[in-house]
C-alpha cells in the first residue's frame, strides 16, 4: 500500500463501484438512524429498563456491531463482499422487525444483538472495499484517499440526517412503525445489491482465515490506532446516552433530539469536504486526529461548565447544541483519517480483517464505557462530574496515537 497522502486535489470521477459503495452507506444509515436515536427513550419508558441497563443494552448493541466487525471483515477477505453484504442486510431486516414487537428485556437484547451482528457483516465488507478502491483511485488519479473516504463519510451523514427525520415522523404513530420502516429500507437495499453488486471484483484476492489474527495482534502501531479510535467512538456514542438525558432535562422531552442529530449530520454533509481539504493541507494525520479528539473533549467540558447553572428551555439547550457541534467537528478530523491510515498498517490481502478489527477493539471499549457511563449518569454525583469524566477520555486518547 502507498503511504497516506494529504495532498487533496479535486476528486477525479469515481468508478461505478465506488459510487455504488458510497450510495450504499447512504442507504444503510437512513434505515439505521430512523431507529437508533429513539431507542434509549423506548427502553427506559416503554420497556421500563433502569439507566444502567439501558446503557448496557446500547453498549451491547455497539459491541455486537463494532465488536464483531473483525468477523465480518475476515469473512469478506475469505469469501468476497457480495455474500457477506447480502446476508447482513437479511439479518438487519429480521432484527428490526423483532425489535418492533419485543416487549421483554430478553427479547429486546436478542433483537439488538441481531441488529448489531447484521452490521458486523455488511459494514466492514463495504468499508474495507471502499478503502481498497480509494487507494487504487489515489494511485491512478492522484486524488487523495482521505478525500474519497471523506465522501464516504458525507454519504453516511446524509443518511444519518434523513434517518432521524423519518423516525421522528413515524414516532407519532409508535416505535413499532419506526422499526418496520427501518426494516423496509433494508429490504430495498437488499434487493438493490442483489442486482447491482458485482459477483467478482477485479484485483480483490481472497485469503485463508488462518494466521491473520496472530499477525494483527503483533501489530502494535495498529492496535494503538484502534485504542485511540475506540476512545473517539465512546465519546460519539454519548449522542445516544448522555445527550438524550441532557435534552430531557432541559426541554422536558426528547423532541429536540431529532433536530440536534440533524444539526450534526448537516454539518458533516456541508463541511466535511472543505474541512478535510483545509486540514489536509496543514496537518499530518496524527495531528489531525489529536486536534479532533481535543475538540470532542471541549464539547464535554462545555456541558460540564453549564450544568451547575441548571438552565432549561431554549437557553438550556445551547450547551447541548455546542456539544454536538464540537463533537461533529472532532468526528470530521478523526474518522476519515483513521480509515485512510488502516491500509498502510494492514497485511496484504487482509484489509477487511484490519478494518473490522479497528471497529472491534473500539466496540469493546464502548461496551465497557457505556455501562460505566450509564451508572455514572444515575449515580447522583454533581451534575458536571459525568461530563468532566467523559471529557478526560478523548484527552487521554491523544497519547495513544501511533507515531508515523
Amino acid at each position: 500500500m502507498t503511504s497516506l497522502s494529504v495532498d487533496l486535489r479535486e476528486t477525479a470521477p469515481l468508478t461505478p463501484l465506488l459510487r455504488l459503495l458510497i450510495l450504499t452507506q447512504l442507504a444503510f444509515n437512513i434505515g439505521f438512524f430512523a431507529v437508533l436515536p429513539f431507542l434509549s427513550e423506548h427502553l427506559g419508558q416503554a420497556v421500563g429498563m433502569a439507566g444502567w441497563l439501558v446503557g448496557f443494552v446500547l453498549g451491547l448493541r455497539t459491541f455486537s456491531q463494532q465488536g464483531l466487525f473483525v468477523v465480518g471483515g475476515a469473512l469478506a477477505d475469505r469469501y468476497g463482499i457480495r455474500p457477506v453484504v447480502l446476508a447482513g442486510c437479511a439479518l438487519r431486516i429480521a432484527g428490526f422487525v423483532w425489535l418492533g414487537y419485543a416487549t421483554r428485556t430478553w427479547a429486546v437484547i436478542g433483537a439488538v444483538l441481531l441488529i448489531g451482528f447484521a452490521a458486523a457483516l455488511f459494514s466492514p465488507a463495504v468499508e474495507s472495499e471502499v478503502a481498497r478502491q480509494a487507494v487504487a483511485h489515489e494511485q491512478t488519479t492522484g486524488t487523495s484517499r482521505t478525500r474519497v473516504l471523506a465522501l464516504f463519510t458525507v454519504a453516511g451523514q446524509a443518511g444519518a440526517f434523513l434517518g432521524p427525520l423519518l423516525g421522528a415522523l413515524l414516532l407519532s404513530v409508535d416505535f413499532r412503525a419506526v422499526c418496520l420502516a427501518g426494516a423496509g429500507v433494508f429490504v430495498l437495499v437488499l434487493a438493490g445489491h442483489a442486482w447491482l453488486l458485482p459477483q467478482h471484483i477485479p484485483g480483490r484476492r481472497r485469503v485463508q482465515l488462518k494466521g491473520g489474527v496472530r499477525l494483527l495482534l503483533r501489530n502494535r502501531r495498529f492496535l494503538a490506532l484502534c485504542c485511540a479510535y475506540g476512545a473517539y467512538l465512546l465519546a460519539y456514542n454519548q449522542l445516544y446516552l448522555a445527550l438524550p438525558a441532557e435534552v430531557e432535562r432541559t426541554a422536558g422531552s426528547q423532541a429536540p433530539l431529532a433536530w440536534l442529530f440533524a444539526l450534526s449530520s448537516l454539518l458533516v454533509v456541508t463541511a466535511q469536504l472543505p474541512v478535510t481539504r483545509w486540514v489536509g493541507e496543514r496537518l499530518e494525520p496524527r495531528r489531525s486526529m489529536a486536534a479532533g479528539l481535543l475538540l470532542i473533549a471541549a464539547g464535554f467540558a462545555l456541558v460540564a461548565l453549564a450544568r451547575p447553572f441548571g438552565r432549561t428551555g431554549t437557553e438550556g439547550l445551547l450547551p447541548a447544541a455546542g456539544f454536538v457541534v464540537l463533537l461533529t467537528l472532532g468526528q470530521m478530523l478523526v474518522a476519515p483519517v483513521a480509515r485512510a491510515w488502516v491500509p498502510d498498517l494492514a497485511e496484504d490481502g487482509r484489509l477487511g480483517l484490519y478494518t473490522g478489527a479497528l471497529s472491534s477493539v473500539s466496540g469493546l471499549i464502548v461496551l465497557i464505557g457505556s455501562s460505566a457511563t450509564g451508572t455514572l449518569l444515575d449515580s447522583g454525583l454533581p451534575a458536571a462530574v459525568p461530563w468532566l469524566v467523559l471529557a478526560v477520555v478523548p484527552v487521554a486518547a491523544v497519547g495513544l496515537l501511533p507515531r508515523r
